[in-house]
């Protein structure tokens, strides 16, 4: 069979499973074993020293299955699977998304270094980076969707430490205010500092739009990082990462990860592989639930602003849009009138959709960013970036889009508003 002839969601049923080699199986059997039997010595030598790089793999040659720790097929699959959607060349699954983020930190930093990232990002990734990088003696800088590349470039300058530039690190969108950064612009500021000796890379944490929205390979970045719980698992039963690129820096990074001992165990392989048959048509329903509710949203009274990728008002990010982006995505974030009172009611409300963090799930889940999700950052950080009192966030799934709108309806109508907010809201539906 030729499989550059078919489509992603064709391949994610069959791509790299034979099943000749588990009894005829139709479905890659779980491997739950620690170790592996050789047939030979001379055949366990030869997979140690591929394993350990003494050695270039010869052609037609495949790594051998030595201890699960290294390498197990549910996993293999996995990551021979995941790499369809970016075009990537190899990809690594871990046992979180966390574990992902710092795999690759780690990796490819070192005391002295300056890492360049985006700002808002998911809140474990801002402690990470902000409180245990720095204790290593790494340098972090961060920057705005709202910076331009040449705002951005100065500030580099003013640092005093851009010659020590060595990664570039983005979240796009940013959770939760669903803020694009252009992966291009970034790209050119990563190679302006690049030369002979090092390239500094580009990674992208892409679990906003998964591997179907976006795909930041094309565009530049080196490095694509999934929490893979959210859409590439889907269904909130499993914790998981992934980072995808070339084979050269996805070798250094399972090289890594062997060492610090977080990859994925062969039951989350072999859940993950079950999610992937369903990606598409799940990434598709949630899409068009999504663009629902943001429509019910944009001018209900008692919703002061949407932020929703289908809802830009900035040409700036409207151009990064439909230059990066394939679709509006399912994560709806707005700022409701009033504050954390009225932030409470309304979840407090749901009835259908869950009060509860992640996201990507077939389930539809509310949560308030600022005392949830982004409580460790500082205040003062969190309203410059818009993640007030205010802002709710929504990660929309598969359910019926008429009773999730009647859901957010019935919540929003149990907020009780100002004298001069109901005065407003009624202004609004007597001309509606």
């Amino acid at each position: 069979m030729d499989y550059h002839m078919l489509k992603p969601e064709s391949l994610m049923m069959s791509y790299g499973y034979k099943p000749e080699l588990s009894e005829g199986s139709i479905k890659c059997p779980i491997f739950q074993t620690s170790t592996f039997v050789f047939k030979t010595a001379r055949e366990g030598k030869s997979f140690f020293e591929l394993a350990y790089g003494l050695r270039e793999k010869e052609e037609n040659e495949s790594p051998g299955l030595i201890y699960s720790r290294l390498n197990n097929p549910d996993l293999e699959i996995l990551e021979n699977r995941l790499t369809l959607w970016d075009k990537a060349e190899d990809c690594a699954v871990f046992e979180s998304g966390m574990s992902a983020i710092s795999t690759v930190l780690l990796k490819f930093l070192k005391p002295g270094d300056l890492l360049l990232y985006s700002n808002p990002v998911y809140g474990g990734t801002s402690h990470f980076i902000k409180d245990i990088l720095t204790g290593f003696g790494i340098d972090v800088l961060p920057f705005s969707a709202k910076d331009s590349q040449e705002m951005i470039l100065d500030r580099l300058e003013q640092s005093g430490k851009a010659q020590n530039l060595a990664m570039v690190y983005i979240e796009t969108p940013a959770n939760p205010t669903n803020s694009l950064i252009d992966i291009r612009m970034c790209r050119d500021i990563a190679d302006s500092y690049s030369n002979s000796d090092r390239r500094v890379l580009l990674s992208v944490d892409n679990t906003y739009m998964g591997p179907i929205w976006q795909h930041p390979l094309a565009h530049g970045a080196d490095l694509v990082l999934y929490s893979a719980t959210k859409y590439i698992g889907g269904h909130s039963d499993v914790i998981a990462g992934a980072c995808l690129g070339s084979r050269e820096l996805i070798g250094q990074v399972k090289e890594m990860r062997t060492f610090l001992g977080n990859m994925a165990g062969p039951w989350t392989g072999w859940l993950l592989m079950r999610s992937l048959e369903t990606l598409k048509v799940r990434m598709t329903t949630q899409n068009r639930n999504a663009e629902r509710v943001a429509a019910f949203l944009v001018n209900h009274p008692k919703v002061k602003r949407i932020h929703f990728l289908g809802n830009l008002d900035d040409p700036r990010q409207q151009e990064i849009y439909n230059r990066q982006c394939h679709s509006s995505g399912a994560m709806v974030s707005f700022d409701i009138k009033g504050g954390e009172t009225e932030a409470f009611a309304f979840l407090d409300n749901l009835k259908l959709i869950k009060l509860a963090v992640s996201l990507g799930g077939t389930e539809s889940l509310a949560e308030h960013p600022a005392t949830m999700t982004h409580a460790g950052v500082p205040p003062e950080e969190r309203e410059s970036h818009g993640i007030s009192e205010k802002l709710l966030r929504l990660s929309i799934g598969v359910e019926n889009s008429e009773d999730l709108i009647w859901d957010i309806g019935q919540a929003l109508e149990k907020v009780k508003t100002s004298p001069d907010a109901r005065k407003t809201a009624n202004l609004i539906l007597s001309e509606a």
